[in-house]
């Protein structure tokens, strides 16, 4: 293998595929990235075994090779070096990379390529289109509210589900539900439903960055596998196996009080309590009041209290249309989560009793719900 390219590229590419680069590893392999030749261009690969993240960079190709050389080692080298072009050549025998850039160059020991664990493919299966930022917004709006400990596996991933020409992503860990609703580009053949490690598609949505063309999803339930496929980027993952709870009996279906808040001046408020929630157990109180005499009609009081630092009351005017007073606390981090995804304008919350679960949502649209299991508290 002997090839040049520019060392901003390479860079670059090193850096997607490290994202799924094995940190700790029975196997030392996966924490190395393969390197080789695919169709007049550079091809940078590495799995964990869950993941794999593929990427193509444009590249002189003078002779095709391959090998395998250490991901954090090779990302450091060229990460340090300056000037536009660098020439990779793989030595006689095969066994290590030279690199060279201006005057500086480094040999790096490597392990042939047929070492490297098989890189999955989905080449058959269900195939959907779908817009990548409409991707990347769901993703960073369900994500987070996947579990993050492993007694219950499928809590720790997202489940996608495909309907026709609509769309949906939803996580829950048991304190709380994120659902996203969208629509596709094209409606799909045979309506599936899959769920995918929620590592998975963080690490998607931070890969998406800003592209702009269409991202393609095939999923083969056969195999337990998923591919995500745009501009130059491959990414396939296992699918977690399991019964996802129905989620759509855990959404309050009525709801007493309907308050319409500012978002900036709730987060504002909520964000000013959580310093005092810290050391009061993460609850923060919500006290909506309905005031018609006023120029709003109504107010949340938003508190925090501890006995050891202190405590705050904050009120923000408030909207509320329907109901009466409500009271119901919750966990500082889960509200700060919910009210920082919805990122615009003004936000609805809508509650039964202090013991029932509270939901949030935009105020002109239903396509993204957020439930927030409440807080037994002492009023």
């Amino acid at each position: 293998m002997k090839l040049s390219c520019l060392q901003e590229n390479l860079s670059r590419g090193l850096a997607t595929v490290s994202r799924a680069v094995a940190a700790r590893s029975t196997l030392p392999i996966t924490q190395n990235v393969l390197i080789s030749t695919d169709q007049s261009m550079l091809k940078l690969s590495a799995t964990n075994l869950e993941i794999a993240i593929t990427t193509w960079i444009g590249a002189m190709i003078e002779d095709e090779g391959s090998i395998t050389v250490p991901a954090r080692l090779l990302t450091e080298f060229v990460n340090s070096l300056q000037g536009d072009r660098i020439d990779l050549e793989l030595s006689e025998n095969g066994s290590s990379l030279l690199l060279t850039c201006g005057r500086a160059e480094a040999r790096v020991n490597g392990t042939d390529s047929s070492e490297f664990p098989p890189l999955p493919t989905v080449d058959d299966g269900t195939s959907i289109s779908l817009d990548p930022q409409v991707l990347r917004t769901a993703i960073s709006r369900v994500a987070f509210a996947a579990a993050t400990e492993e007694s219950r596996p499928v809590l720790t991933g997202v489940e996608c589900k495909f309907v026709g020409n609509a769309f949906s992503l939803a996580a829950a860990d048991g304190f709380r539900l994120a659902v996203q609703h969208g629509v596709l580009d094209e409606p799909i053949e045979s309506d599936t439903t899959v769920i995918v490690p929620s590592r998975t598609l963080t690490e998607l949505a931070r890969l998406i960055g800003d592209q702009t063309d269409a991202m393609q999803i095939v999923m083969t339930e056969s195999k337990g596998q998923i591919m995500f496929r745009s501009q130059g980027l491959e990414v396939v993952s296992q699918l977690l196996q399991g019964a996802f709870p129905n989620y759509e009996q855990l959404i309050p279906k009525t709801y007493q009080t309907r308050a319409i808040f500012d978002l900036p001046a709730l987060l504002r408020a909520t964000r000013t309590a959580g310093i005092f929630a810290r050391d009061g157990s993460n609850i923060v109180r919500l006290q909506v009041t309905p005031d018609p005499g006023e120029e709003f009609p109504g107010k949340v009081i938003v508190s925090a209290s501890s006995d050891e630092i202190g405590n705050n009351q904050d009120e923000v005017d408030a909207e509320v249309l329907e109901g009466e007073e409500s009271k119901i606390a919750f966990n500082s981090r889960y509200l700060q989560d919910a009210l920082s995804v919805l990122d615009r304008g003004k936000v609805v919350m809508e509650t039964t009793t202090p013991s029932a679960p509270g939901v949030f949502k935009h105020i002109d649209s239903d396509d993204y719900i957020h439930v927030v299991m409440p807080m037994f508290v002492q009023w």
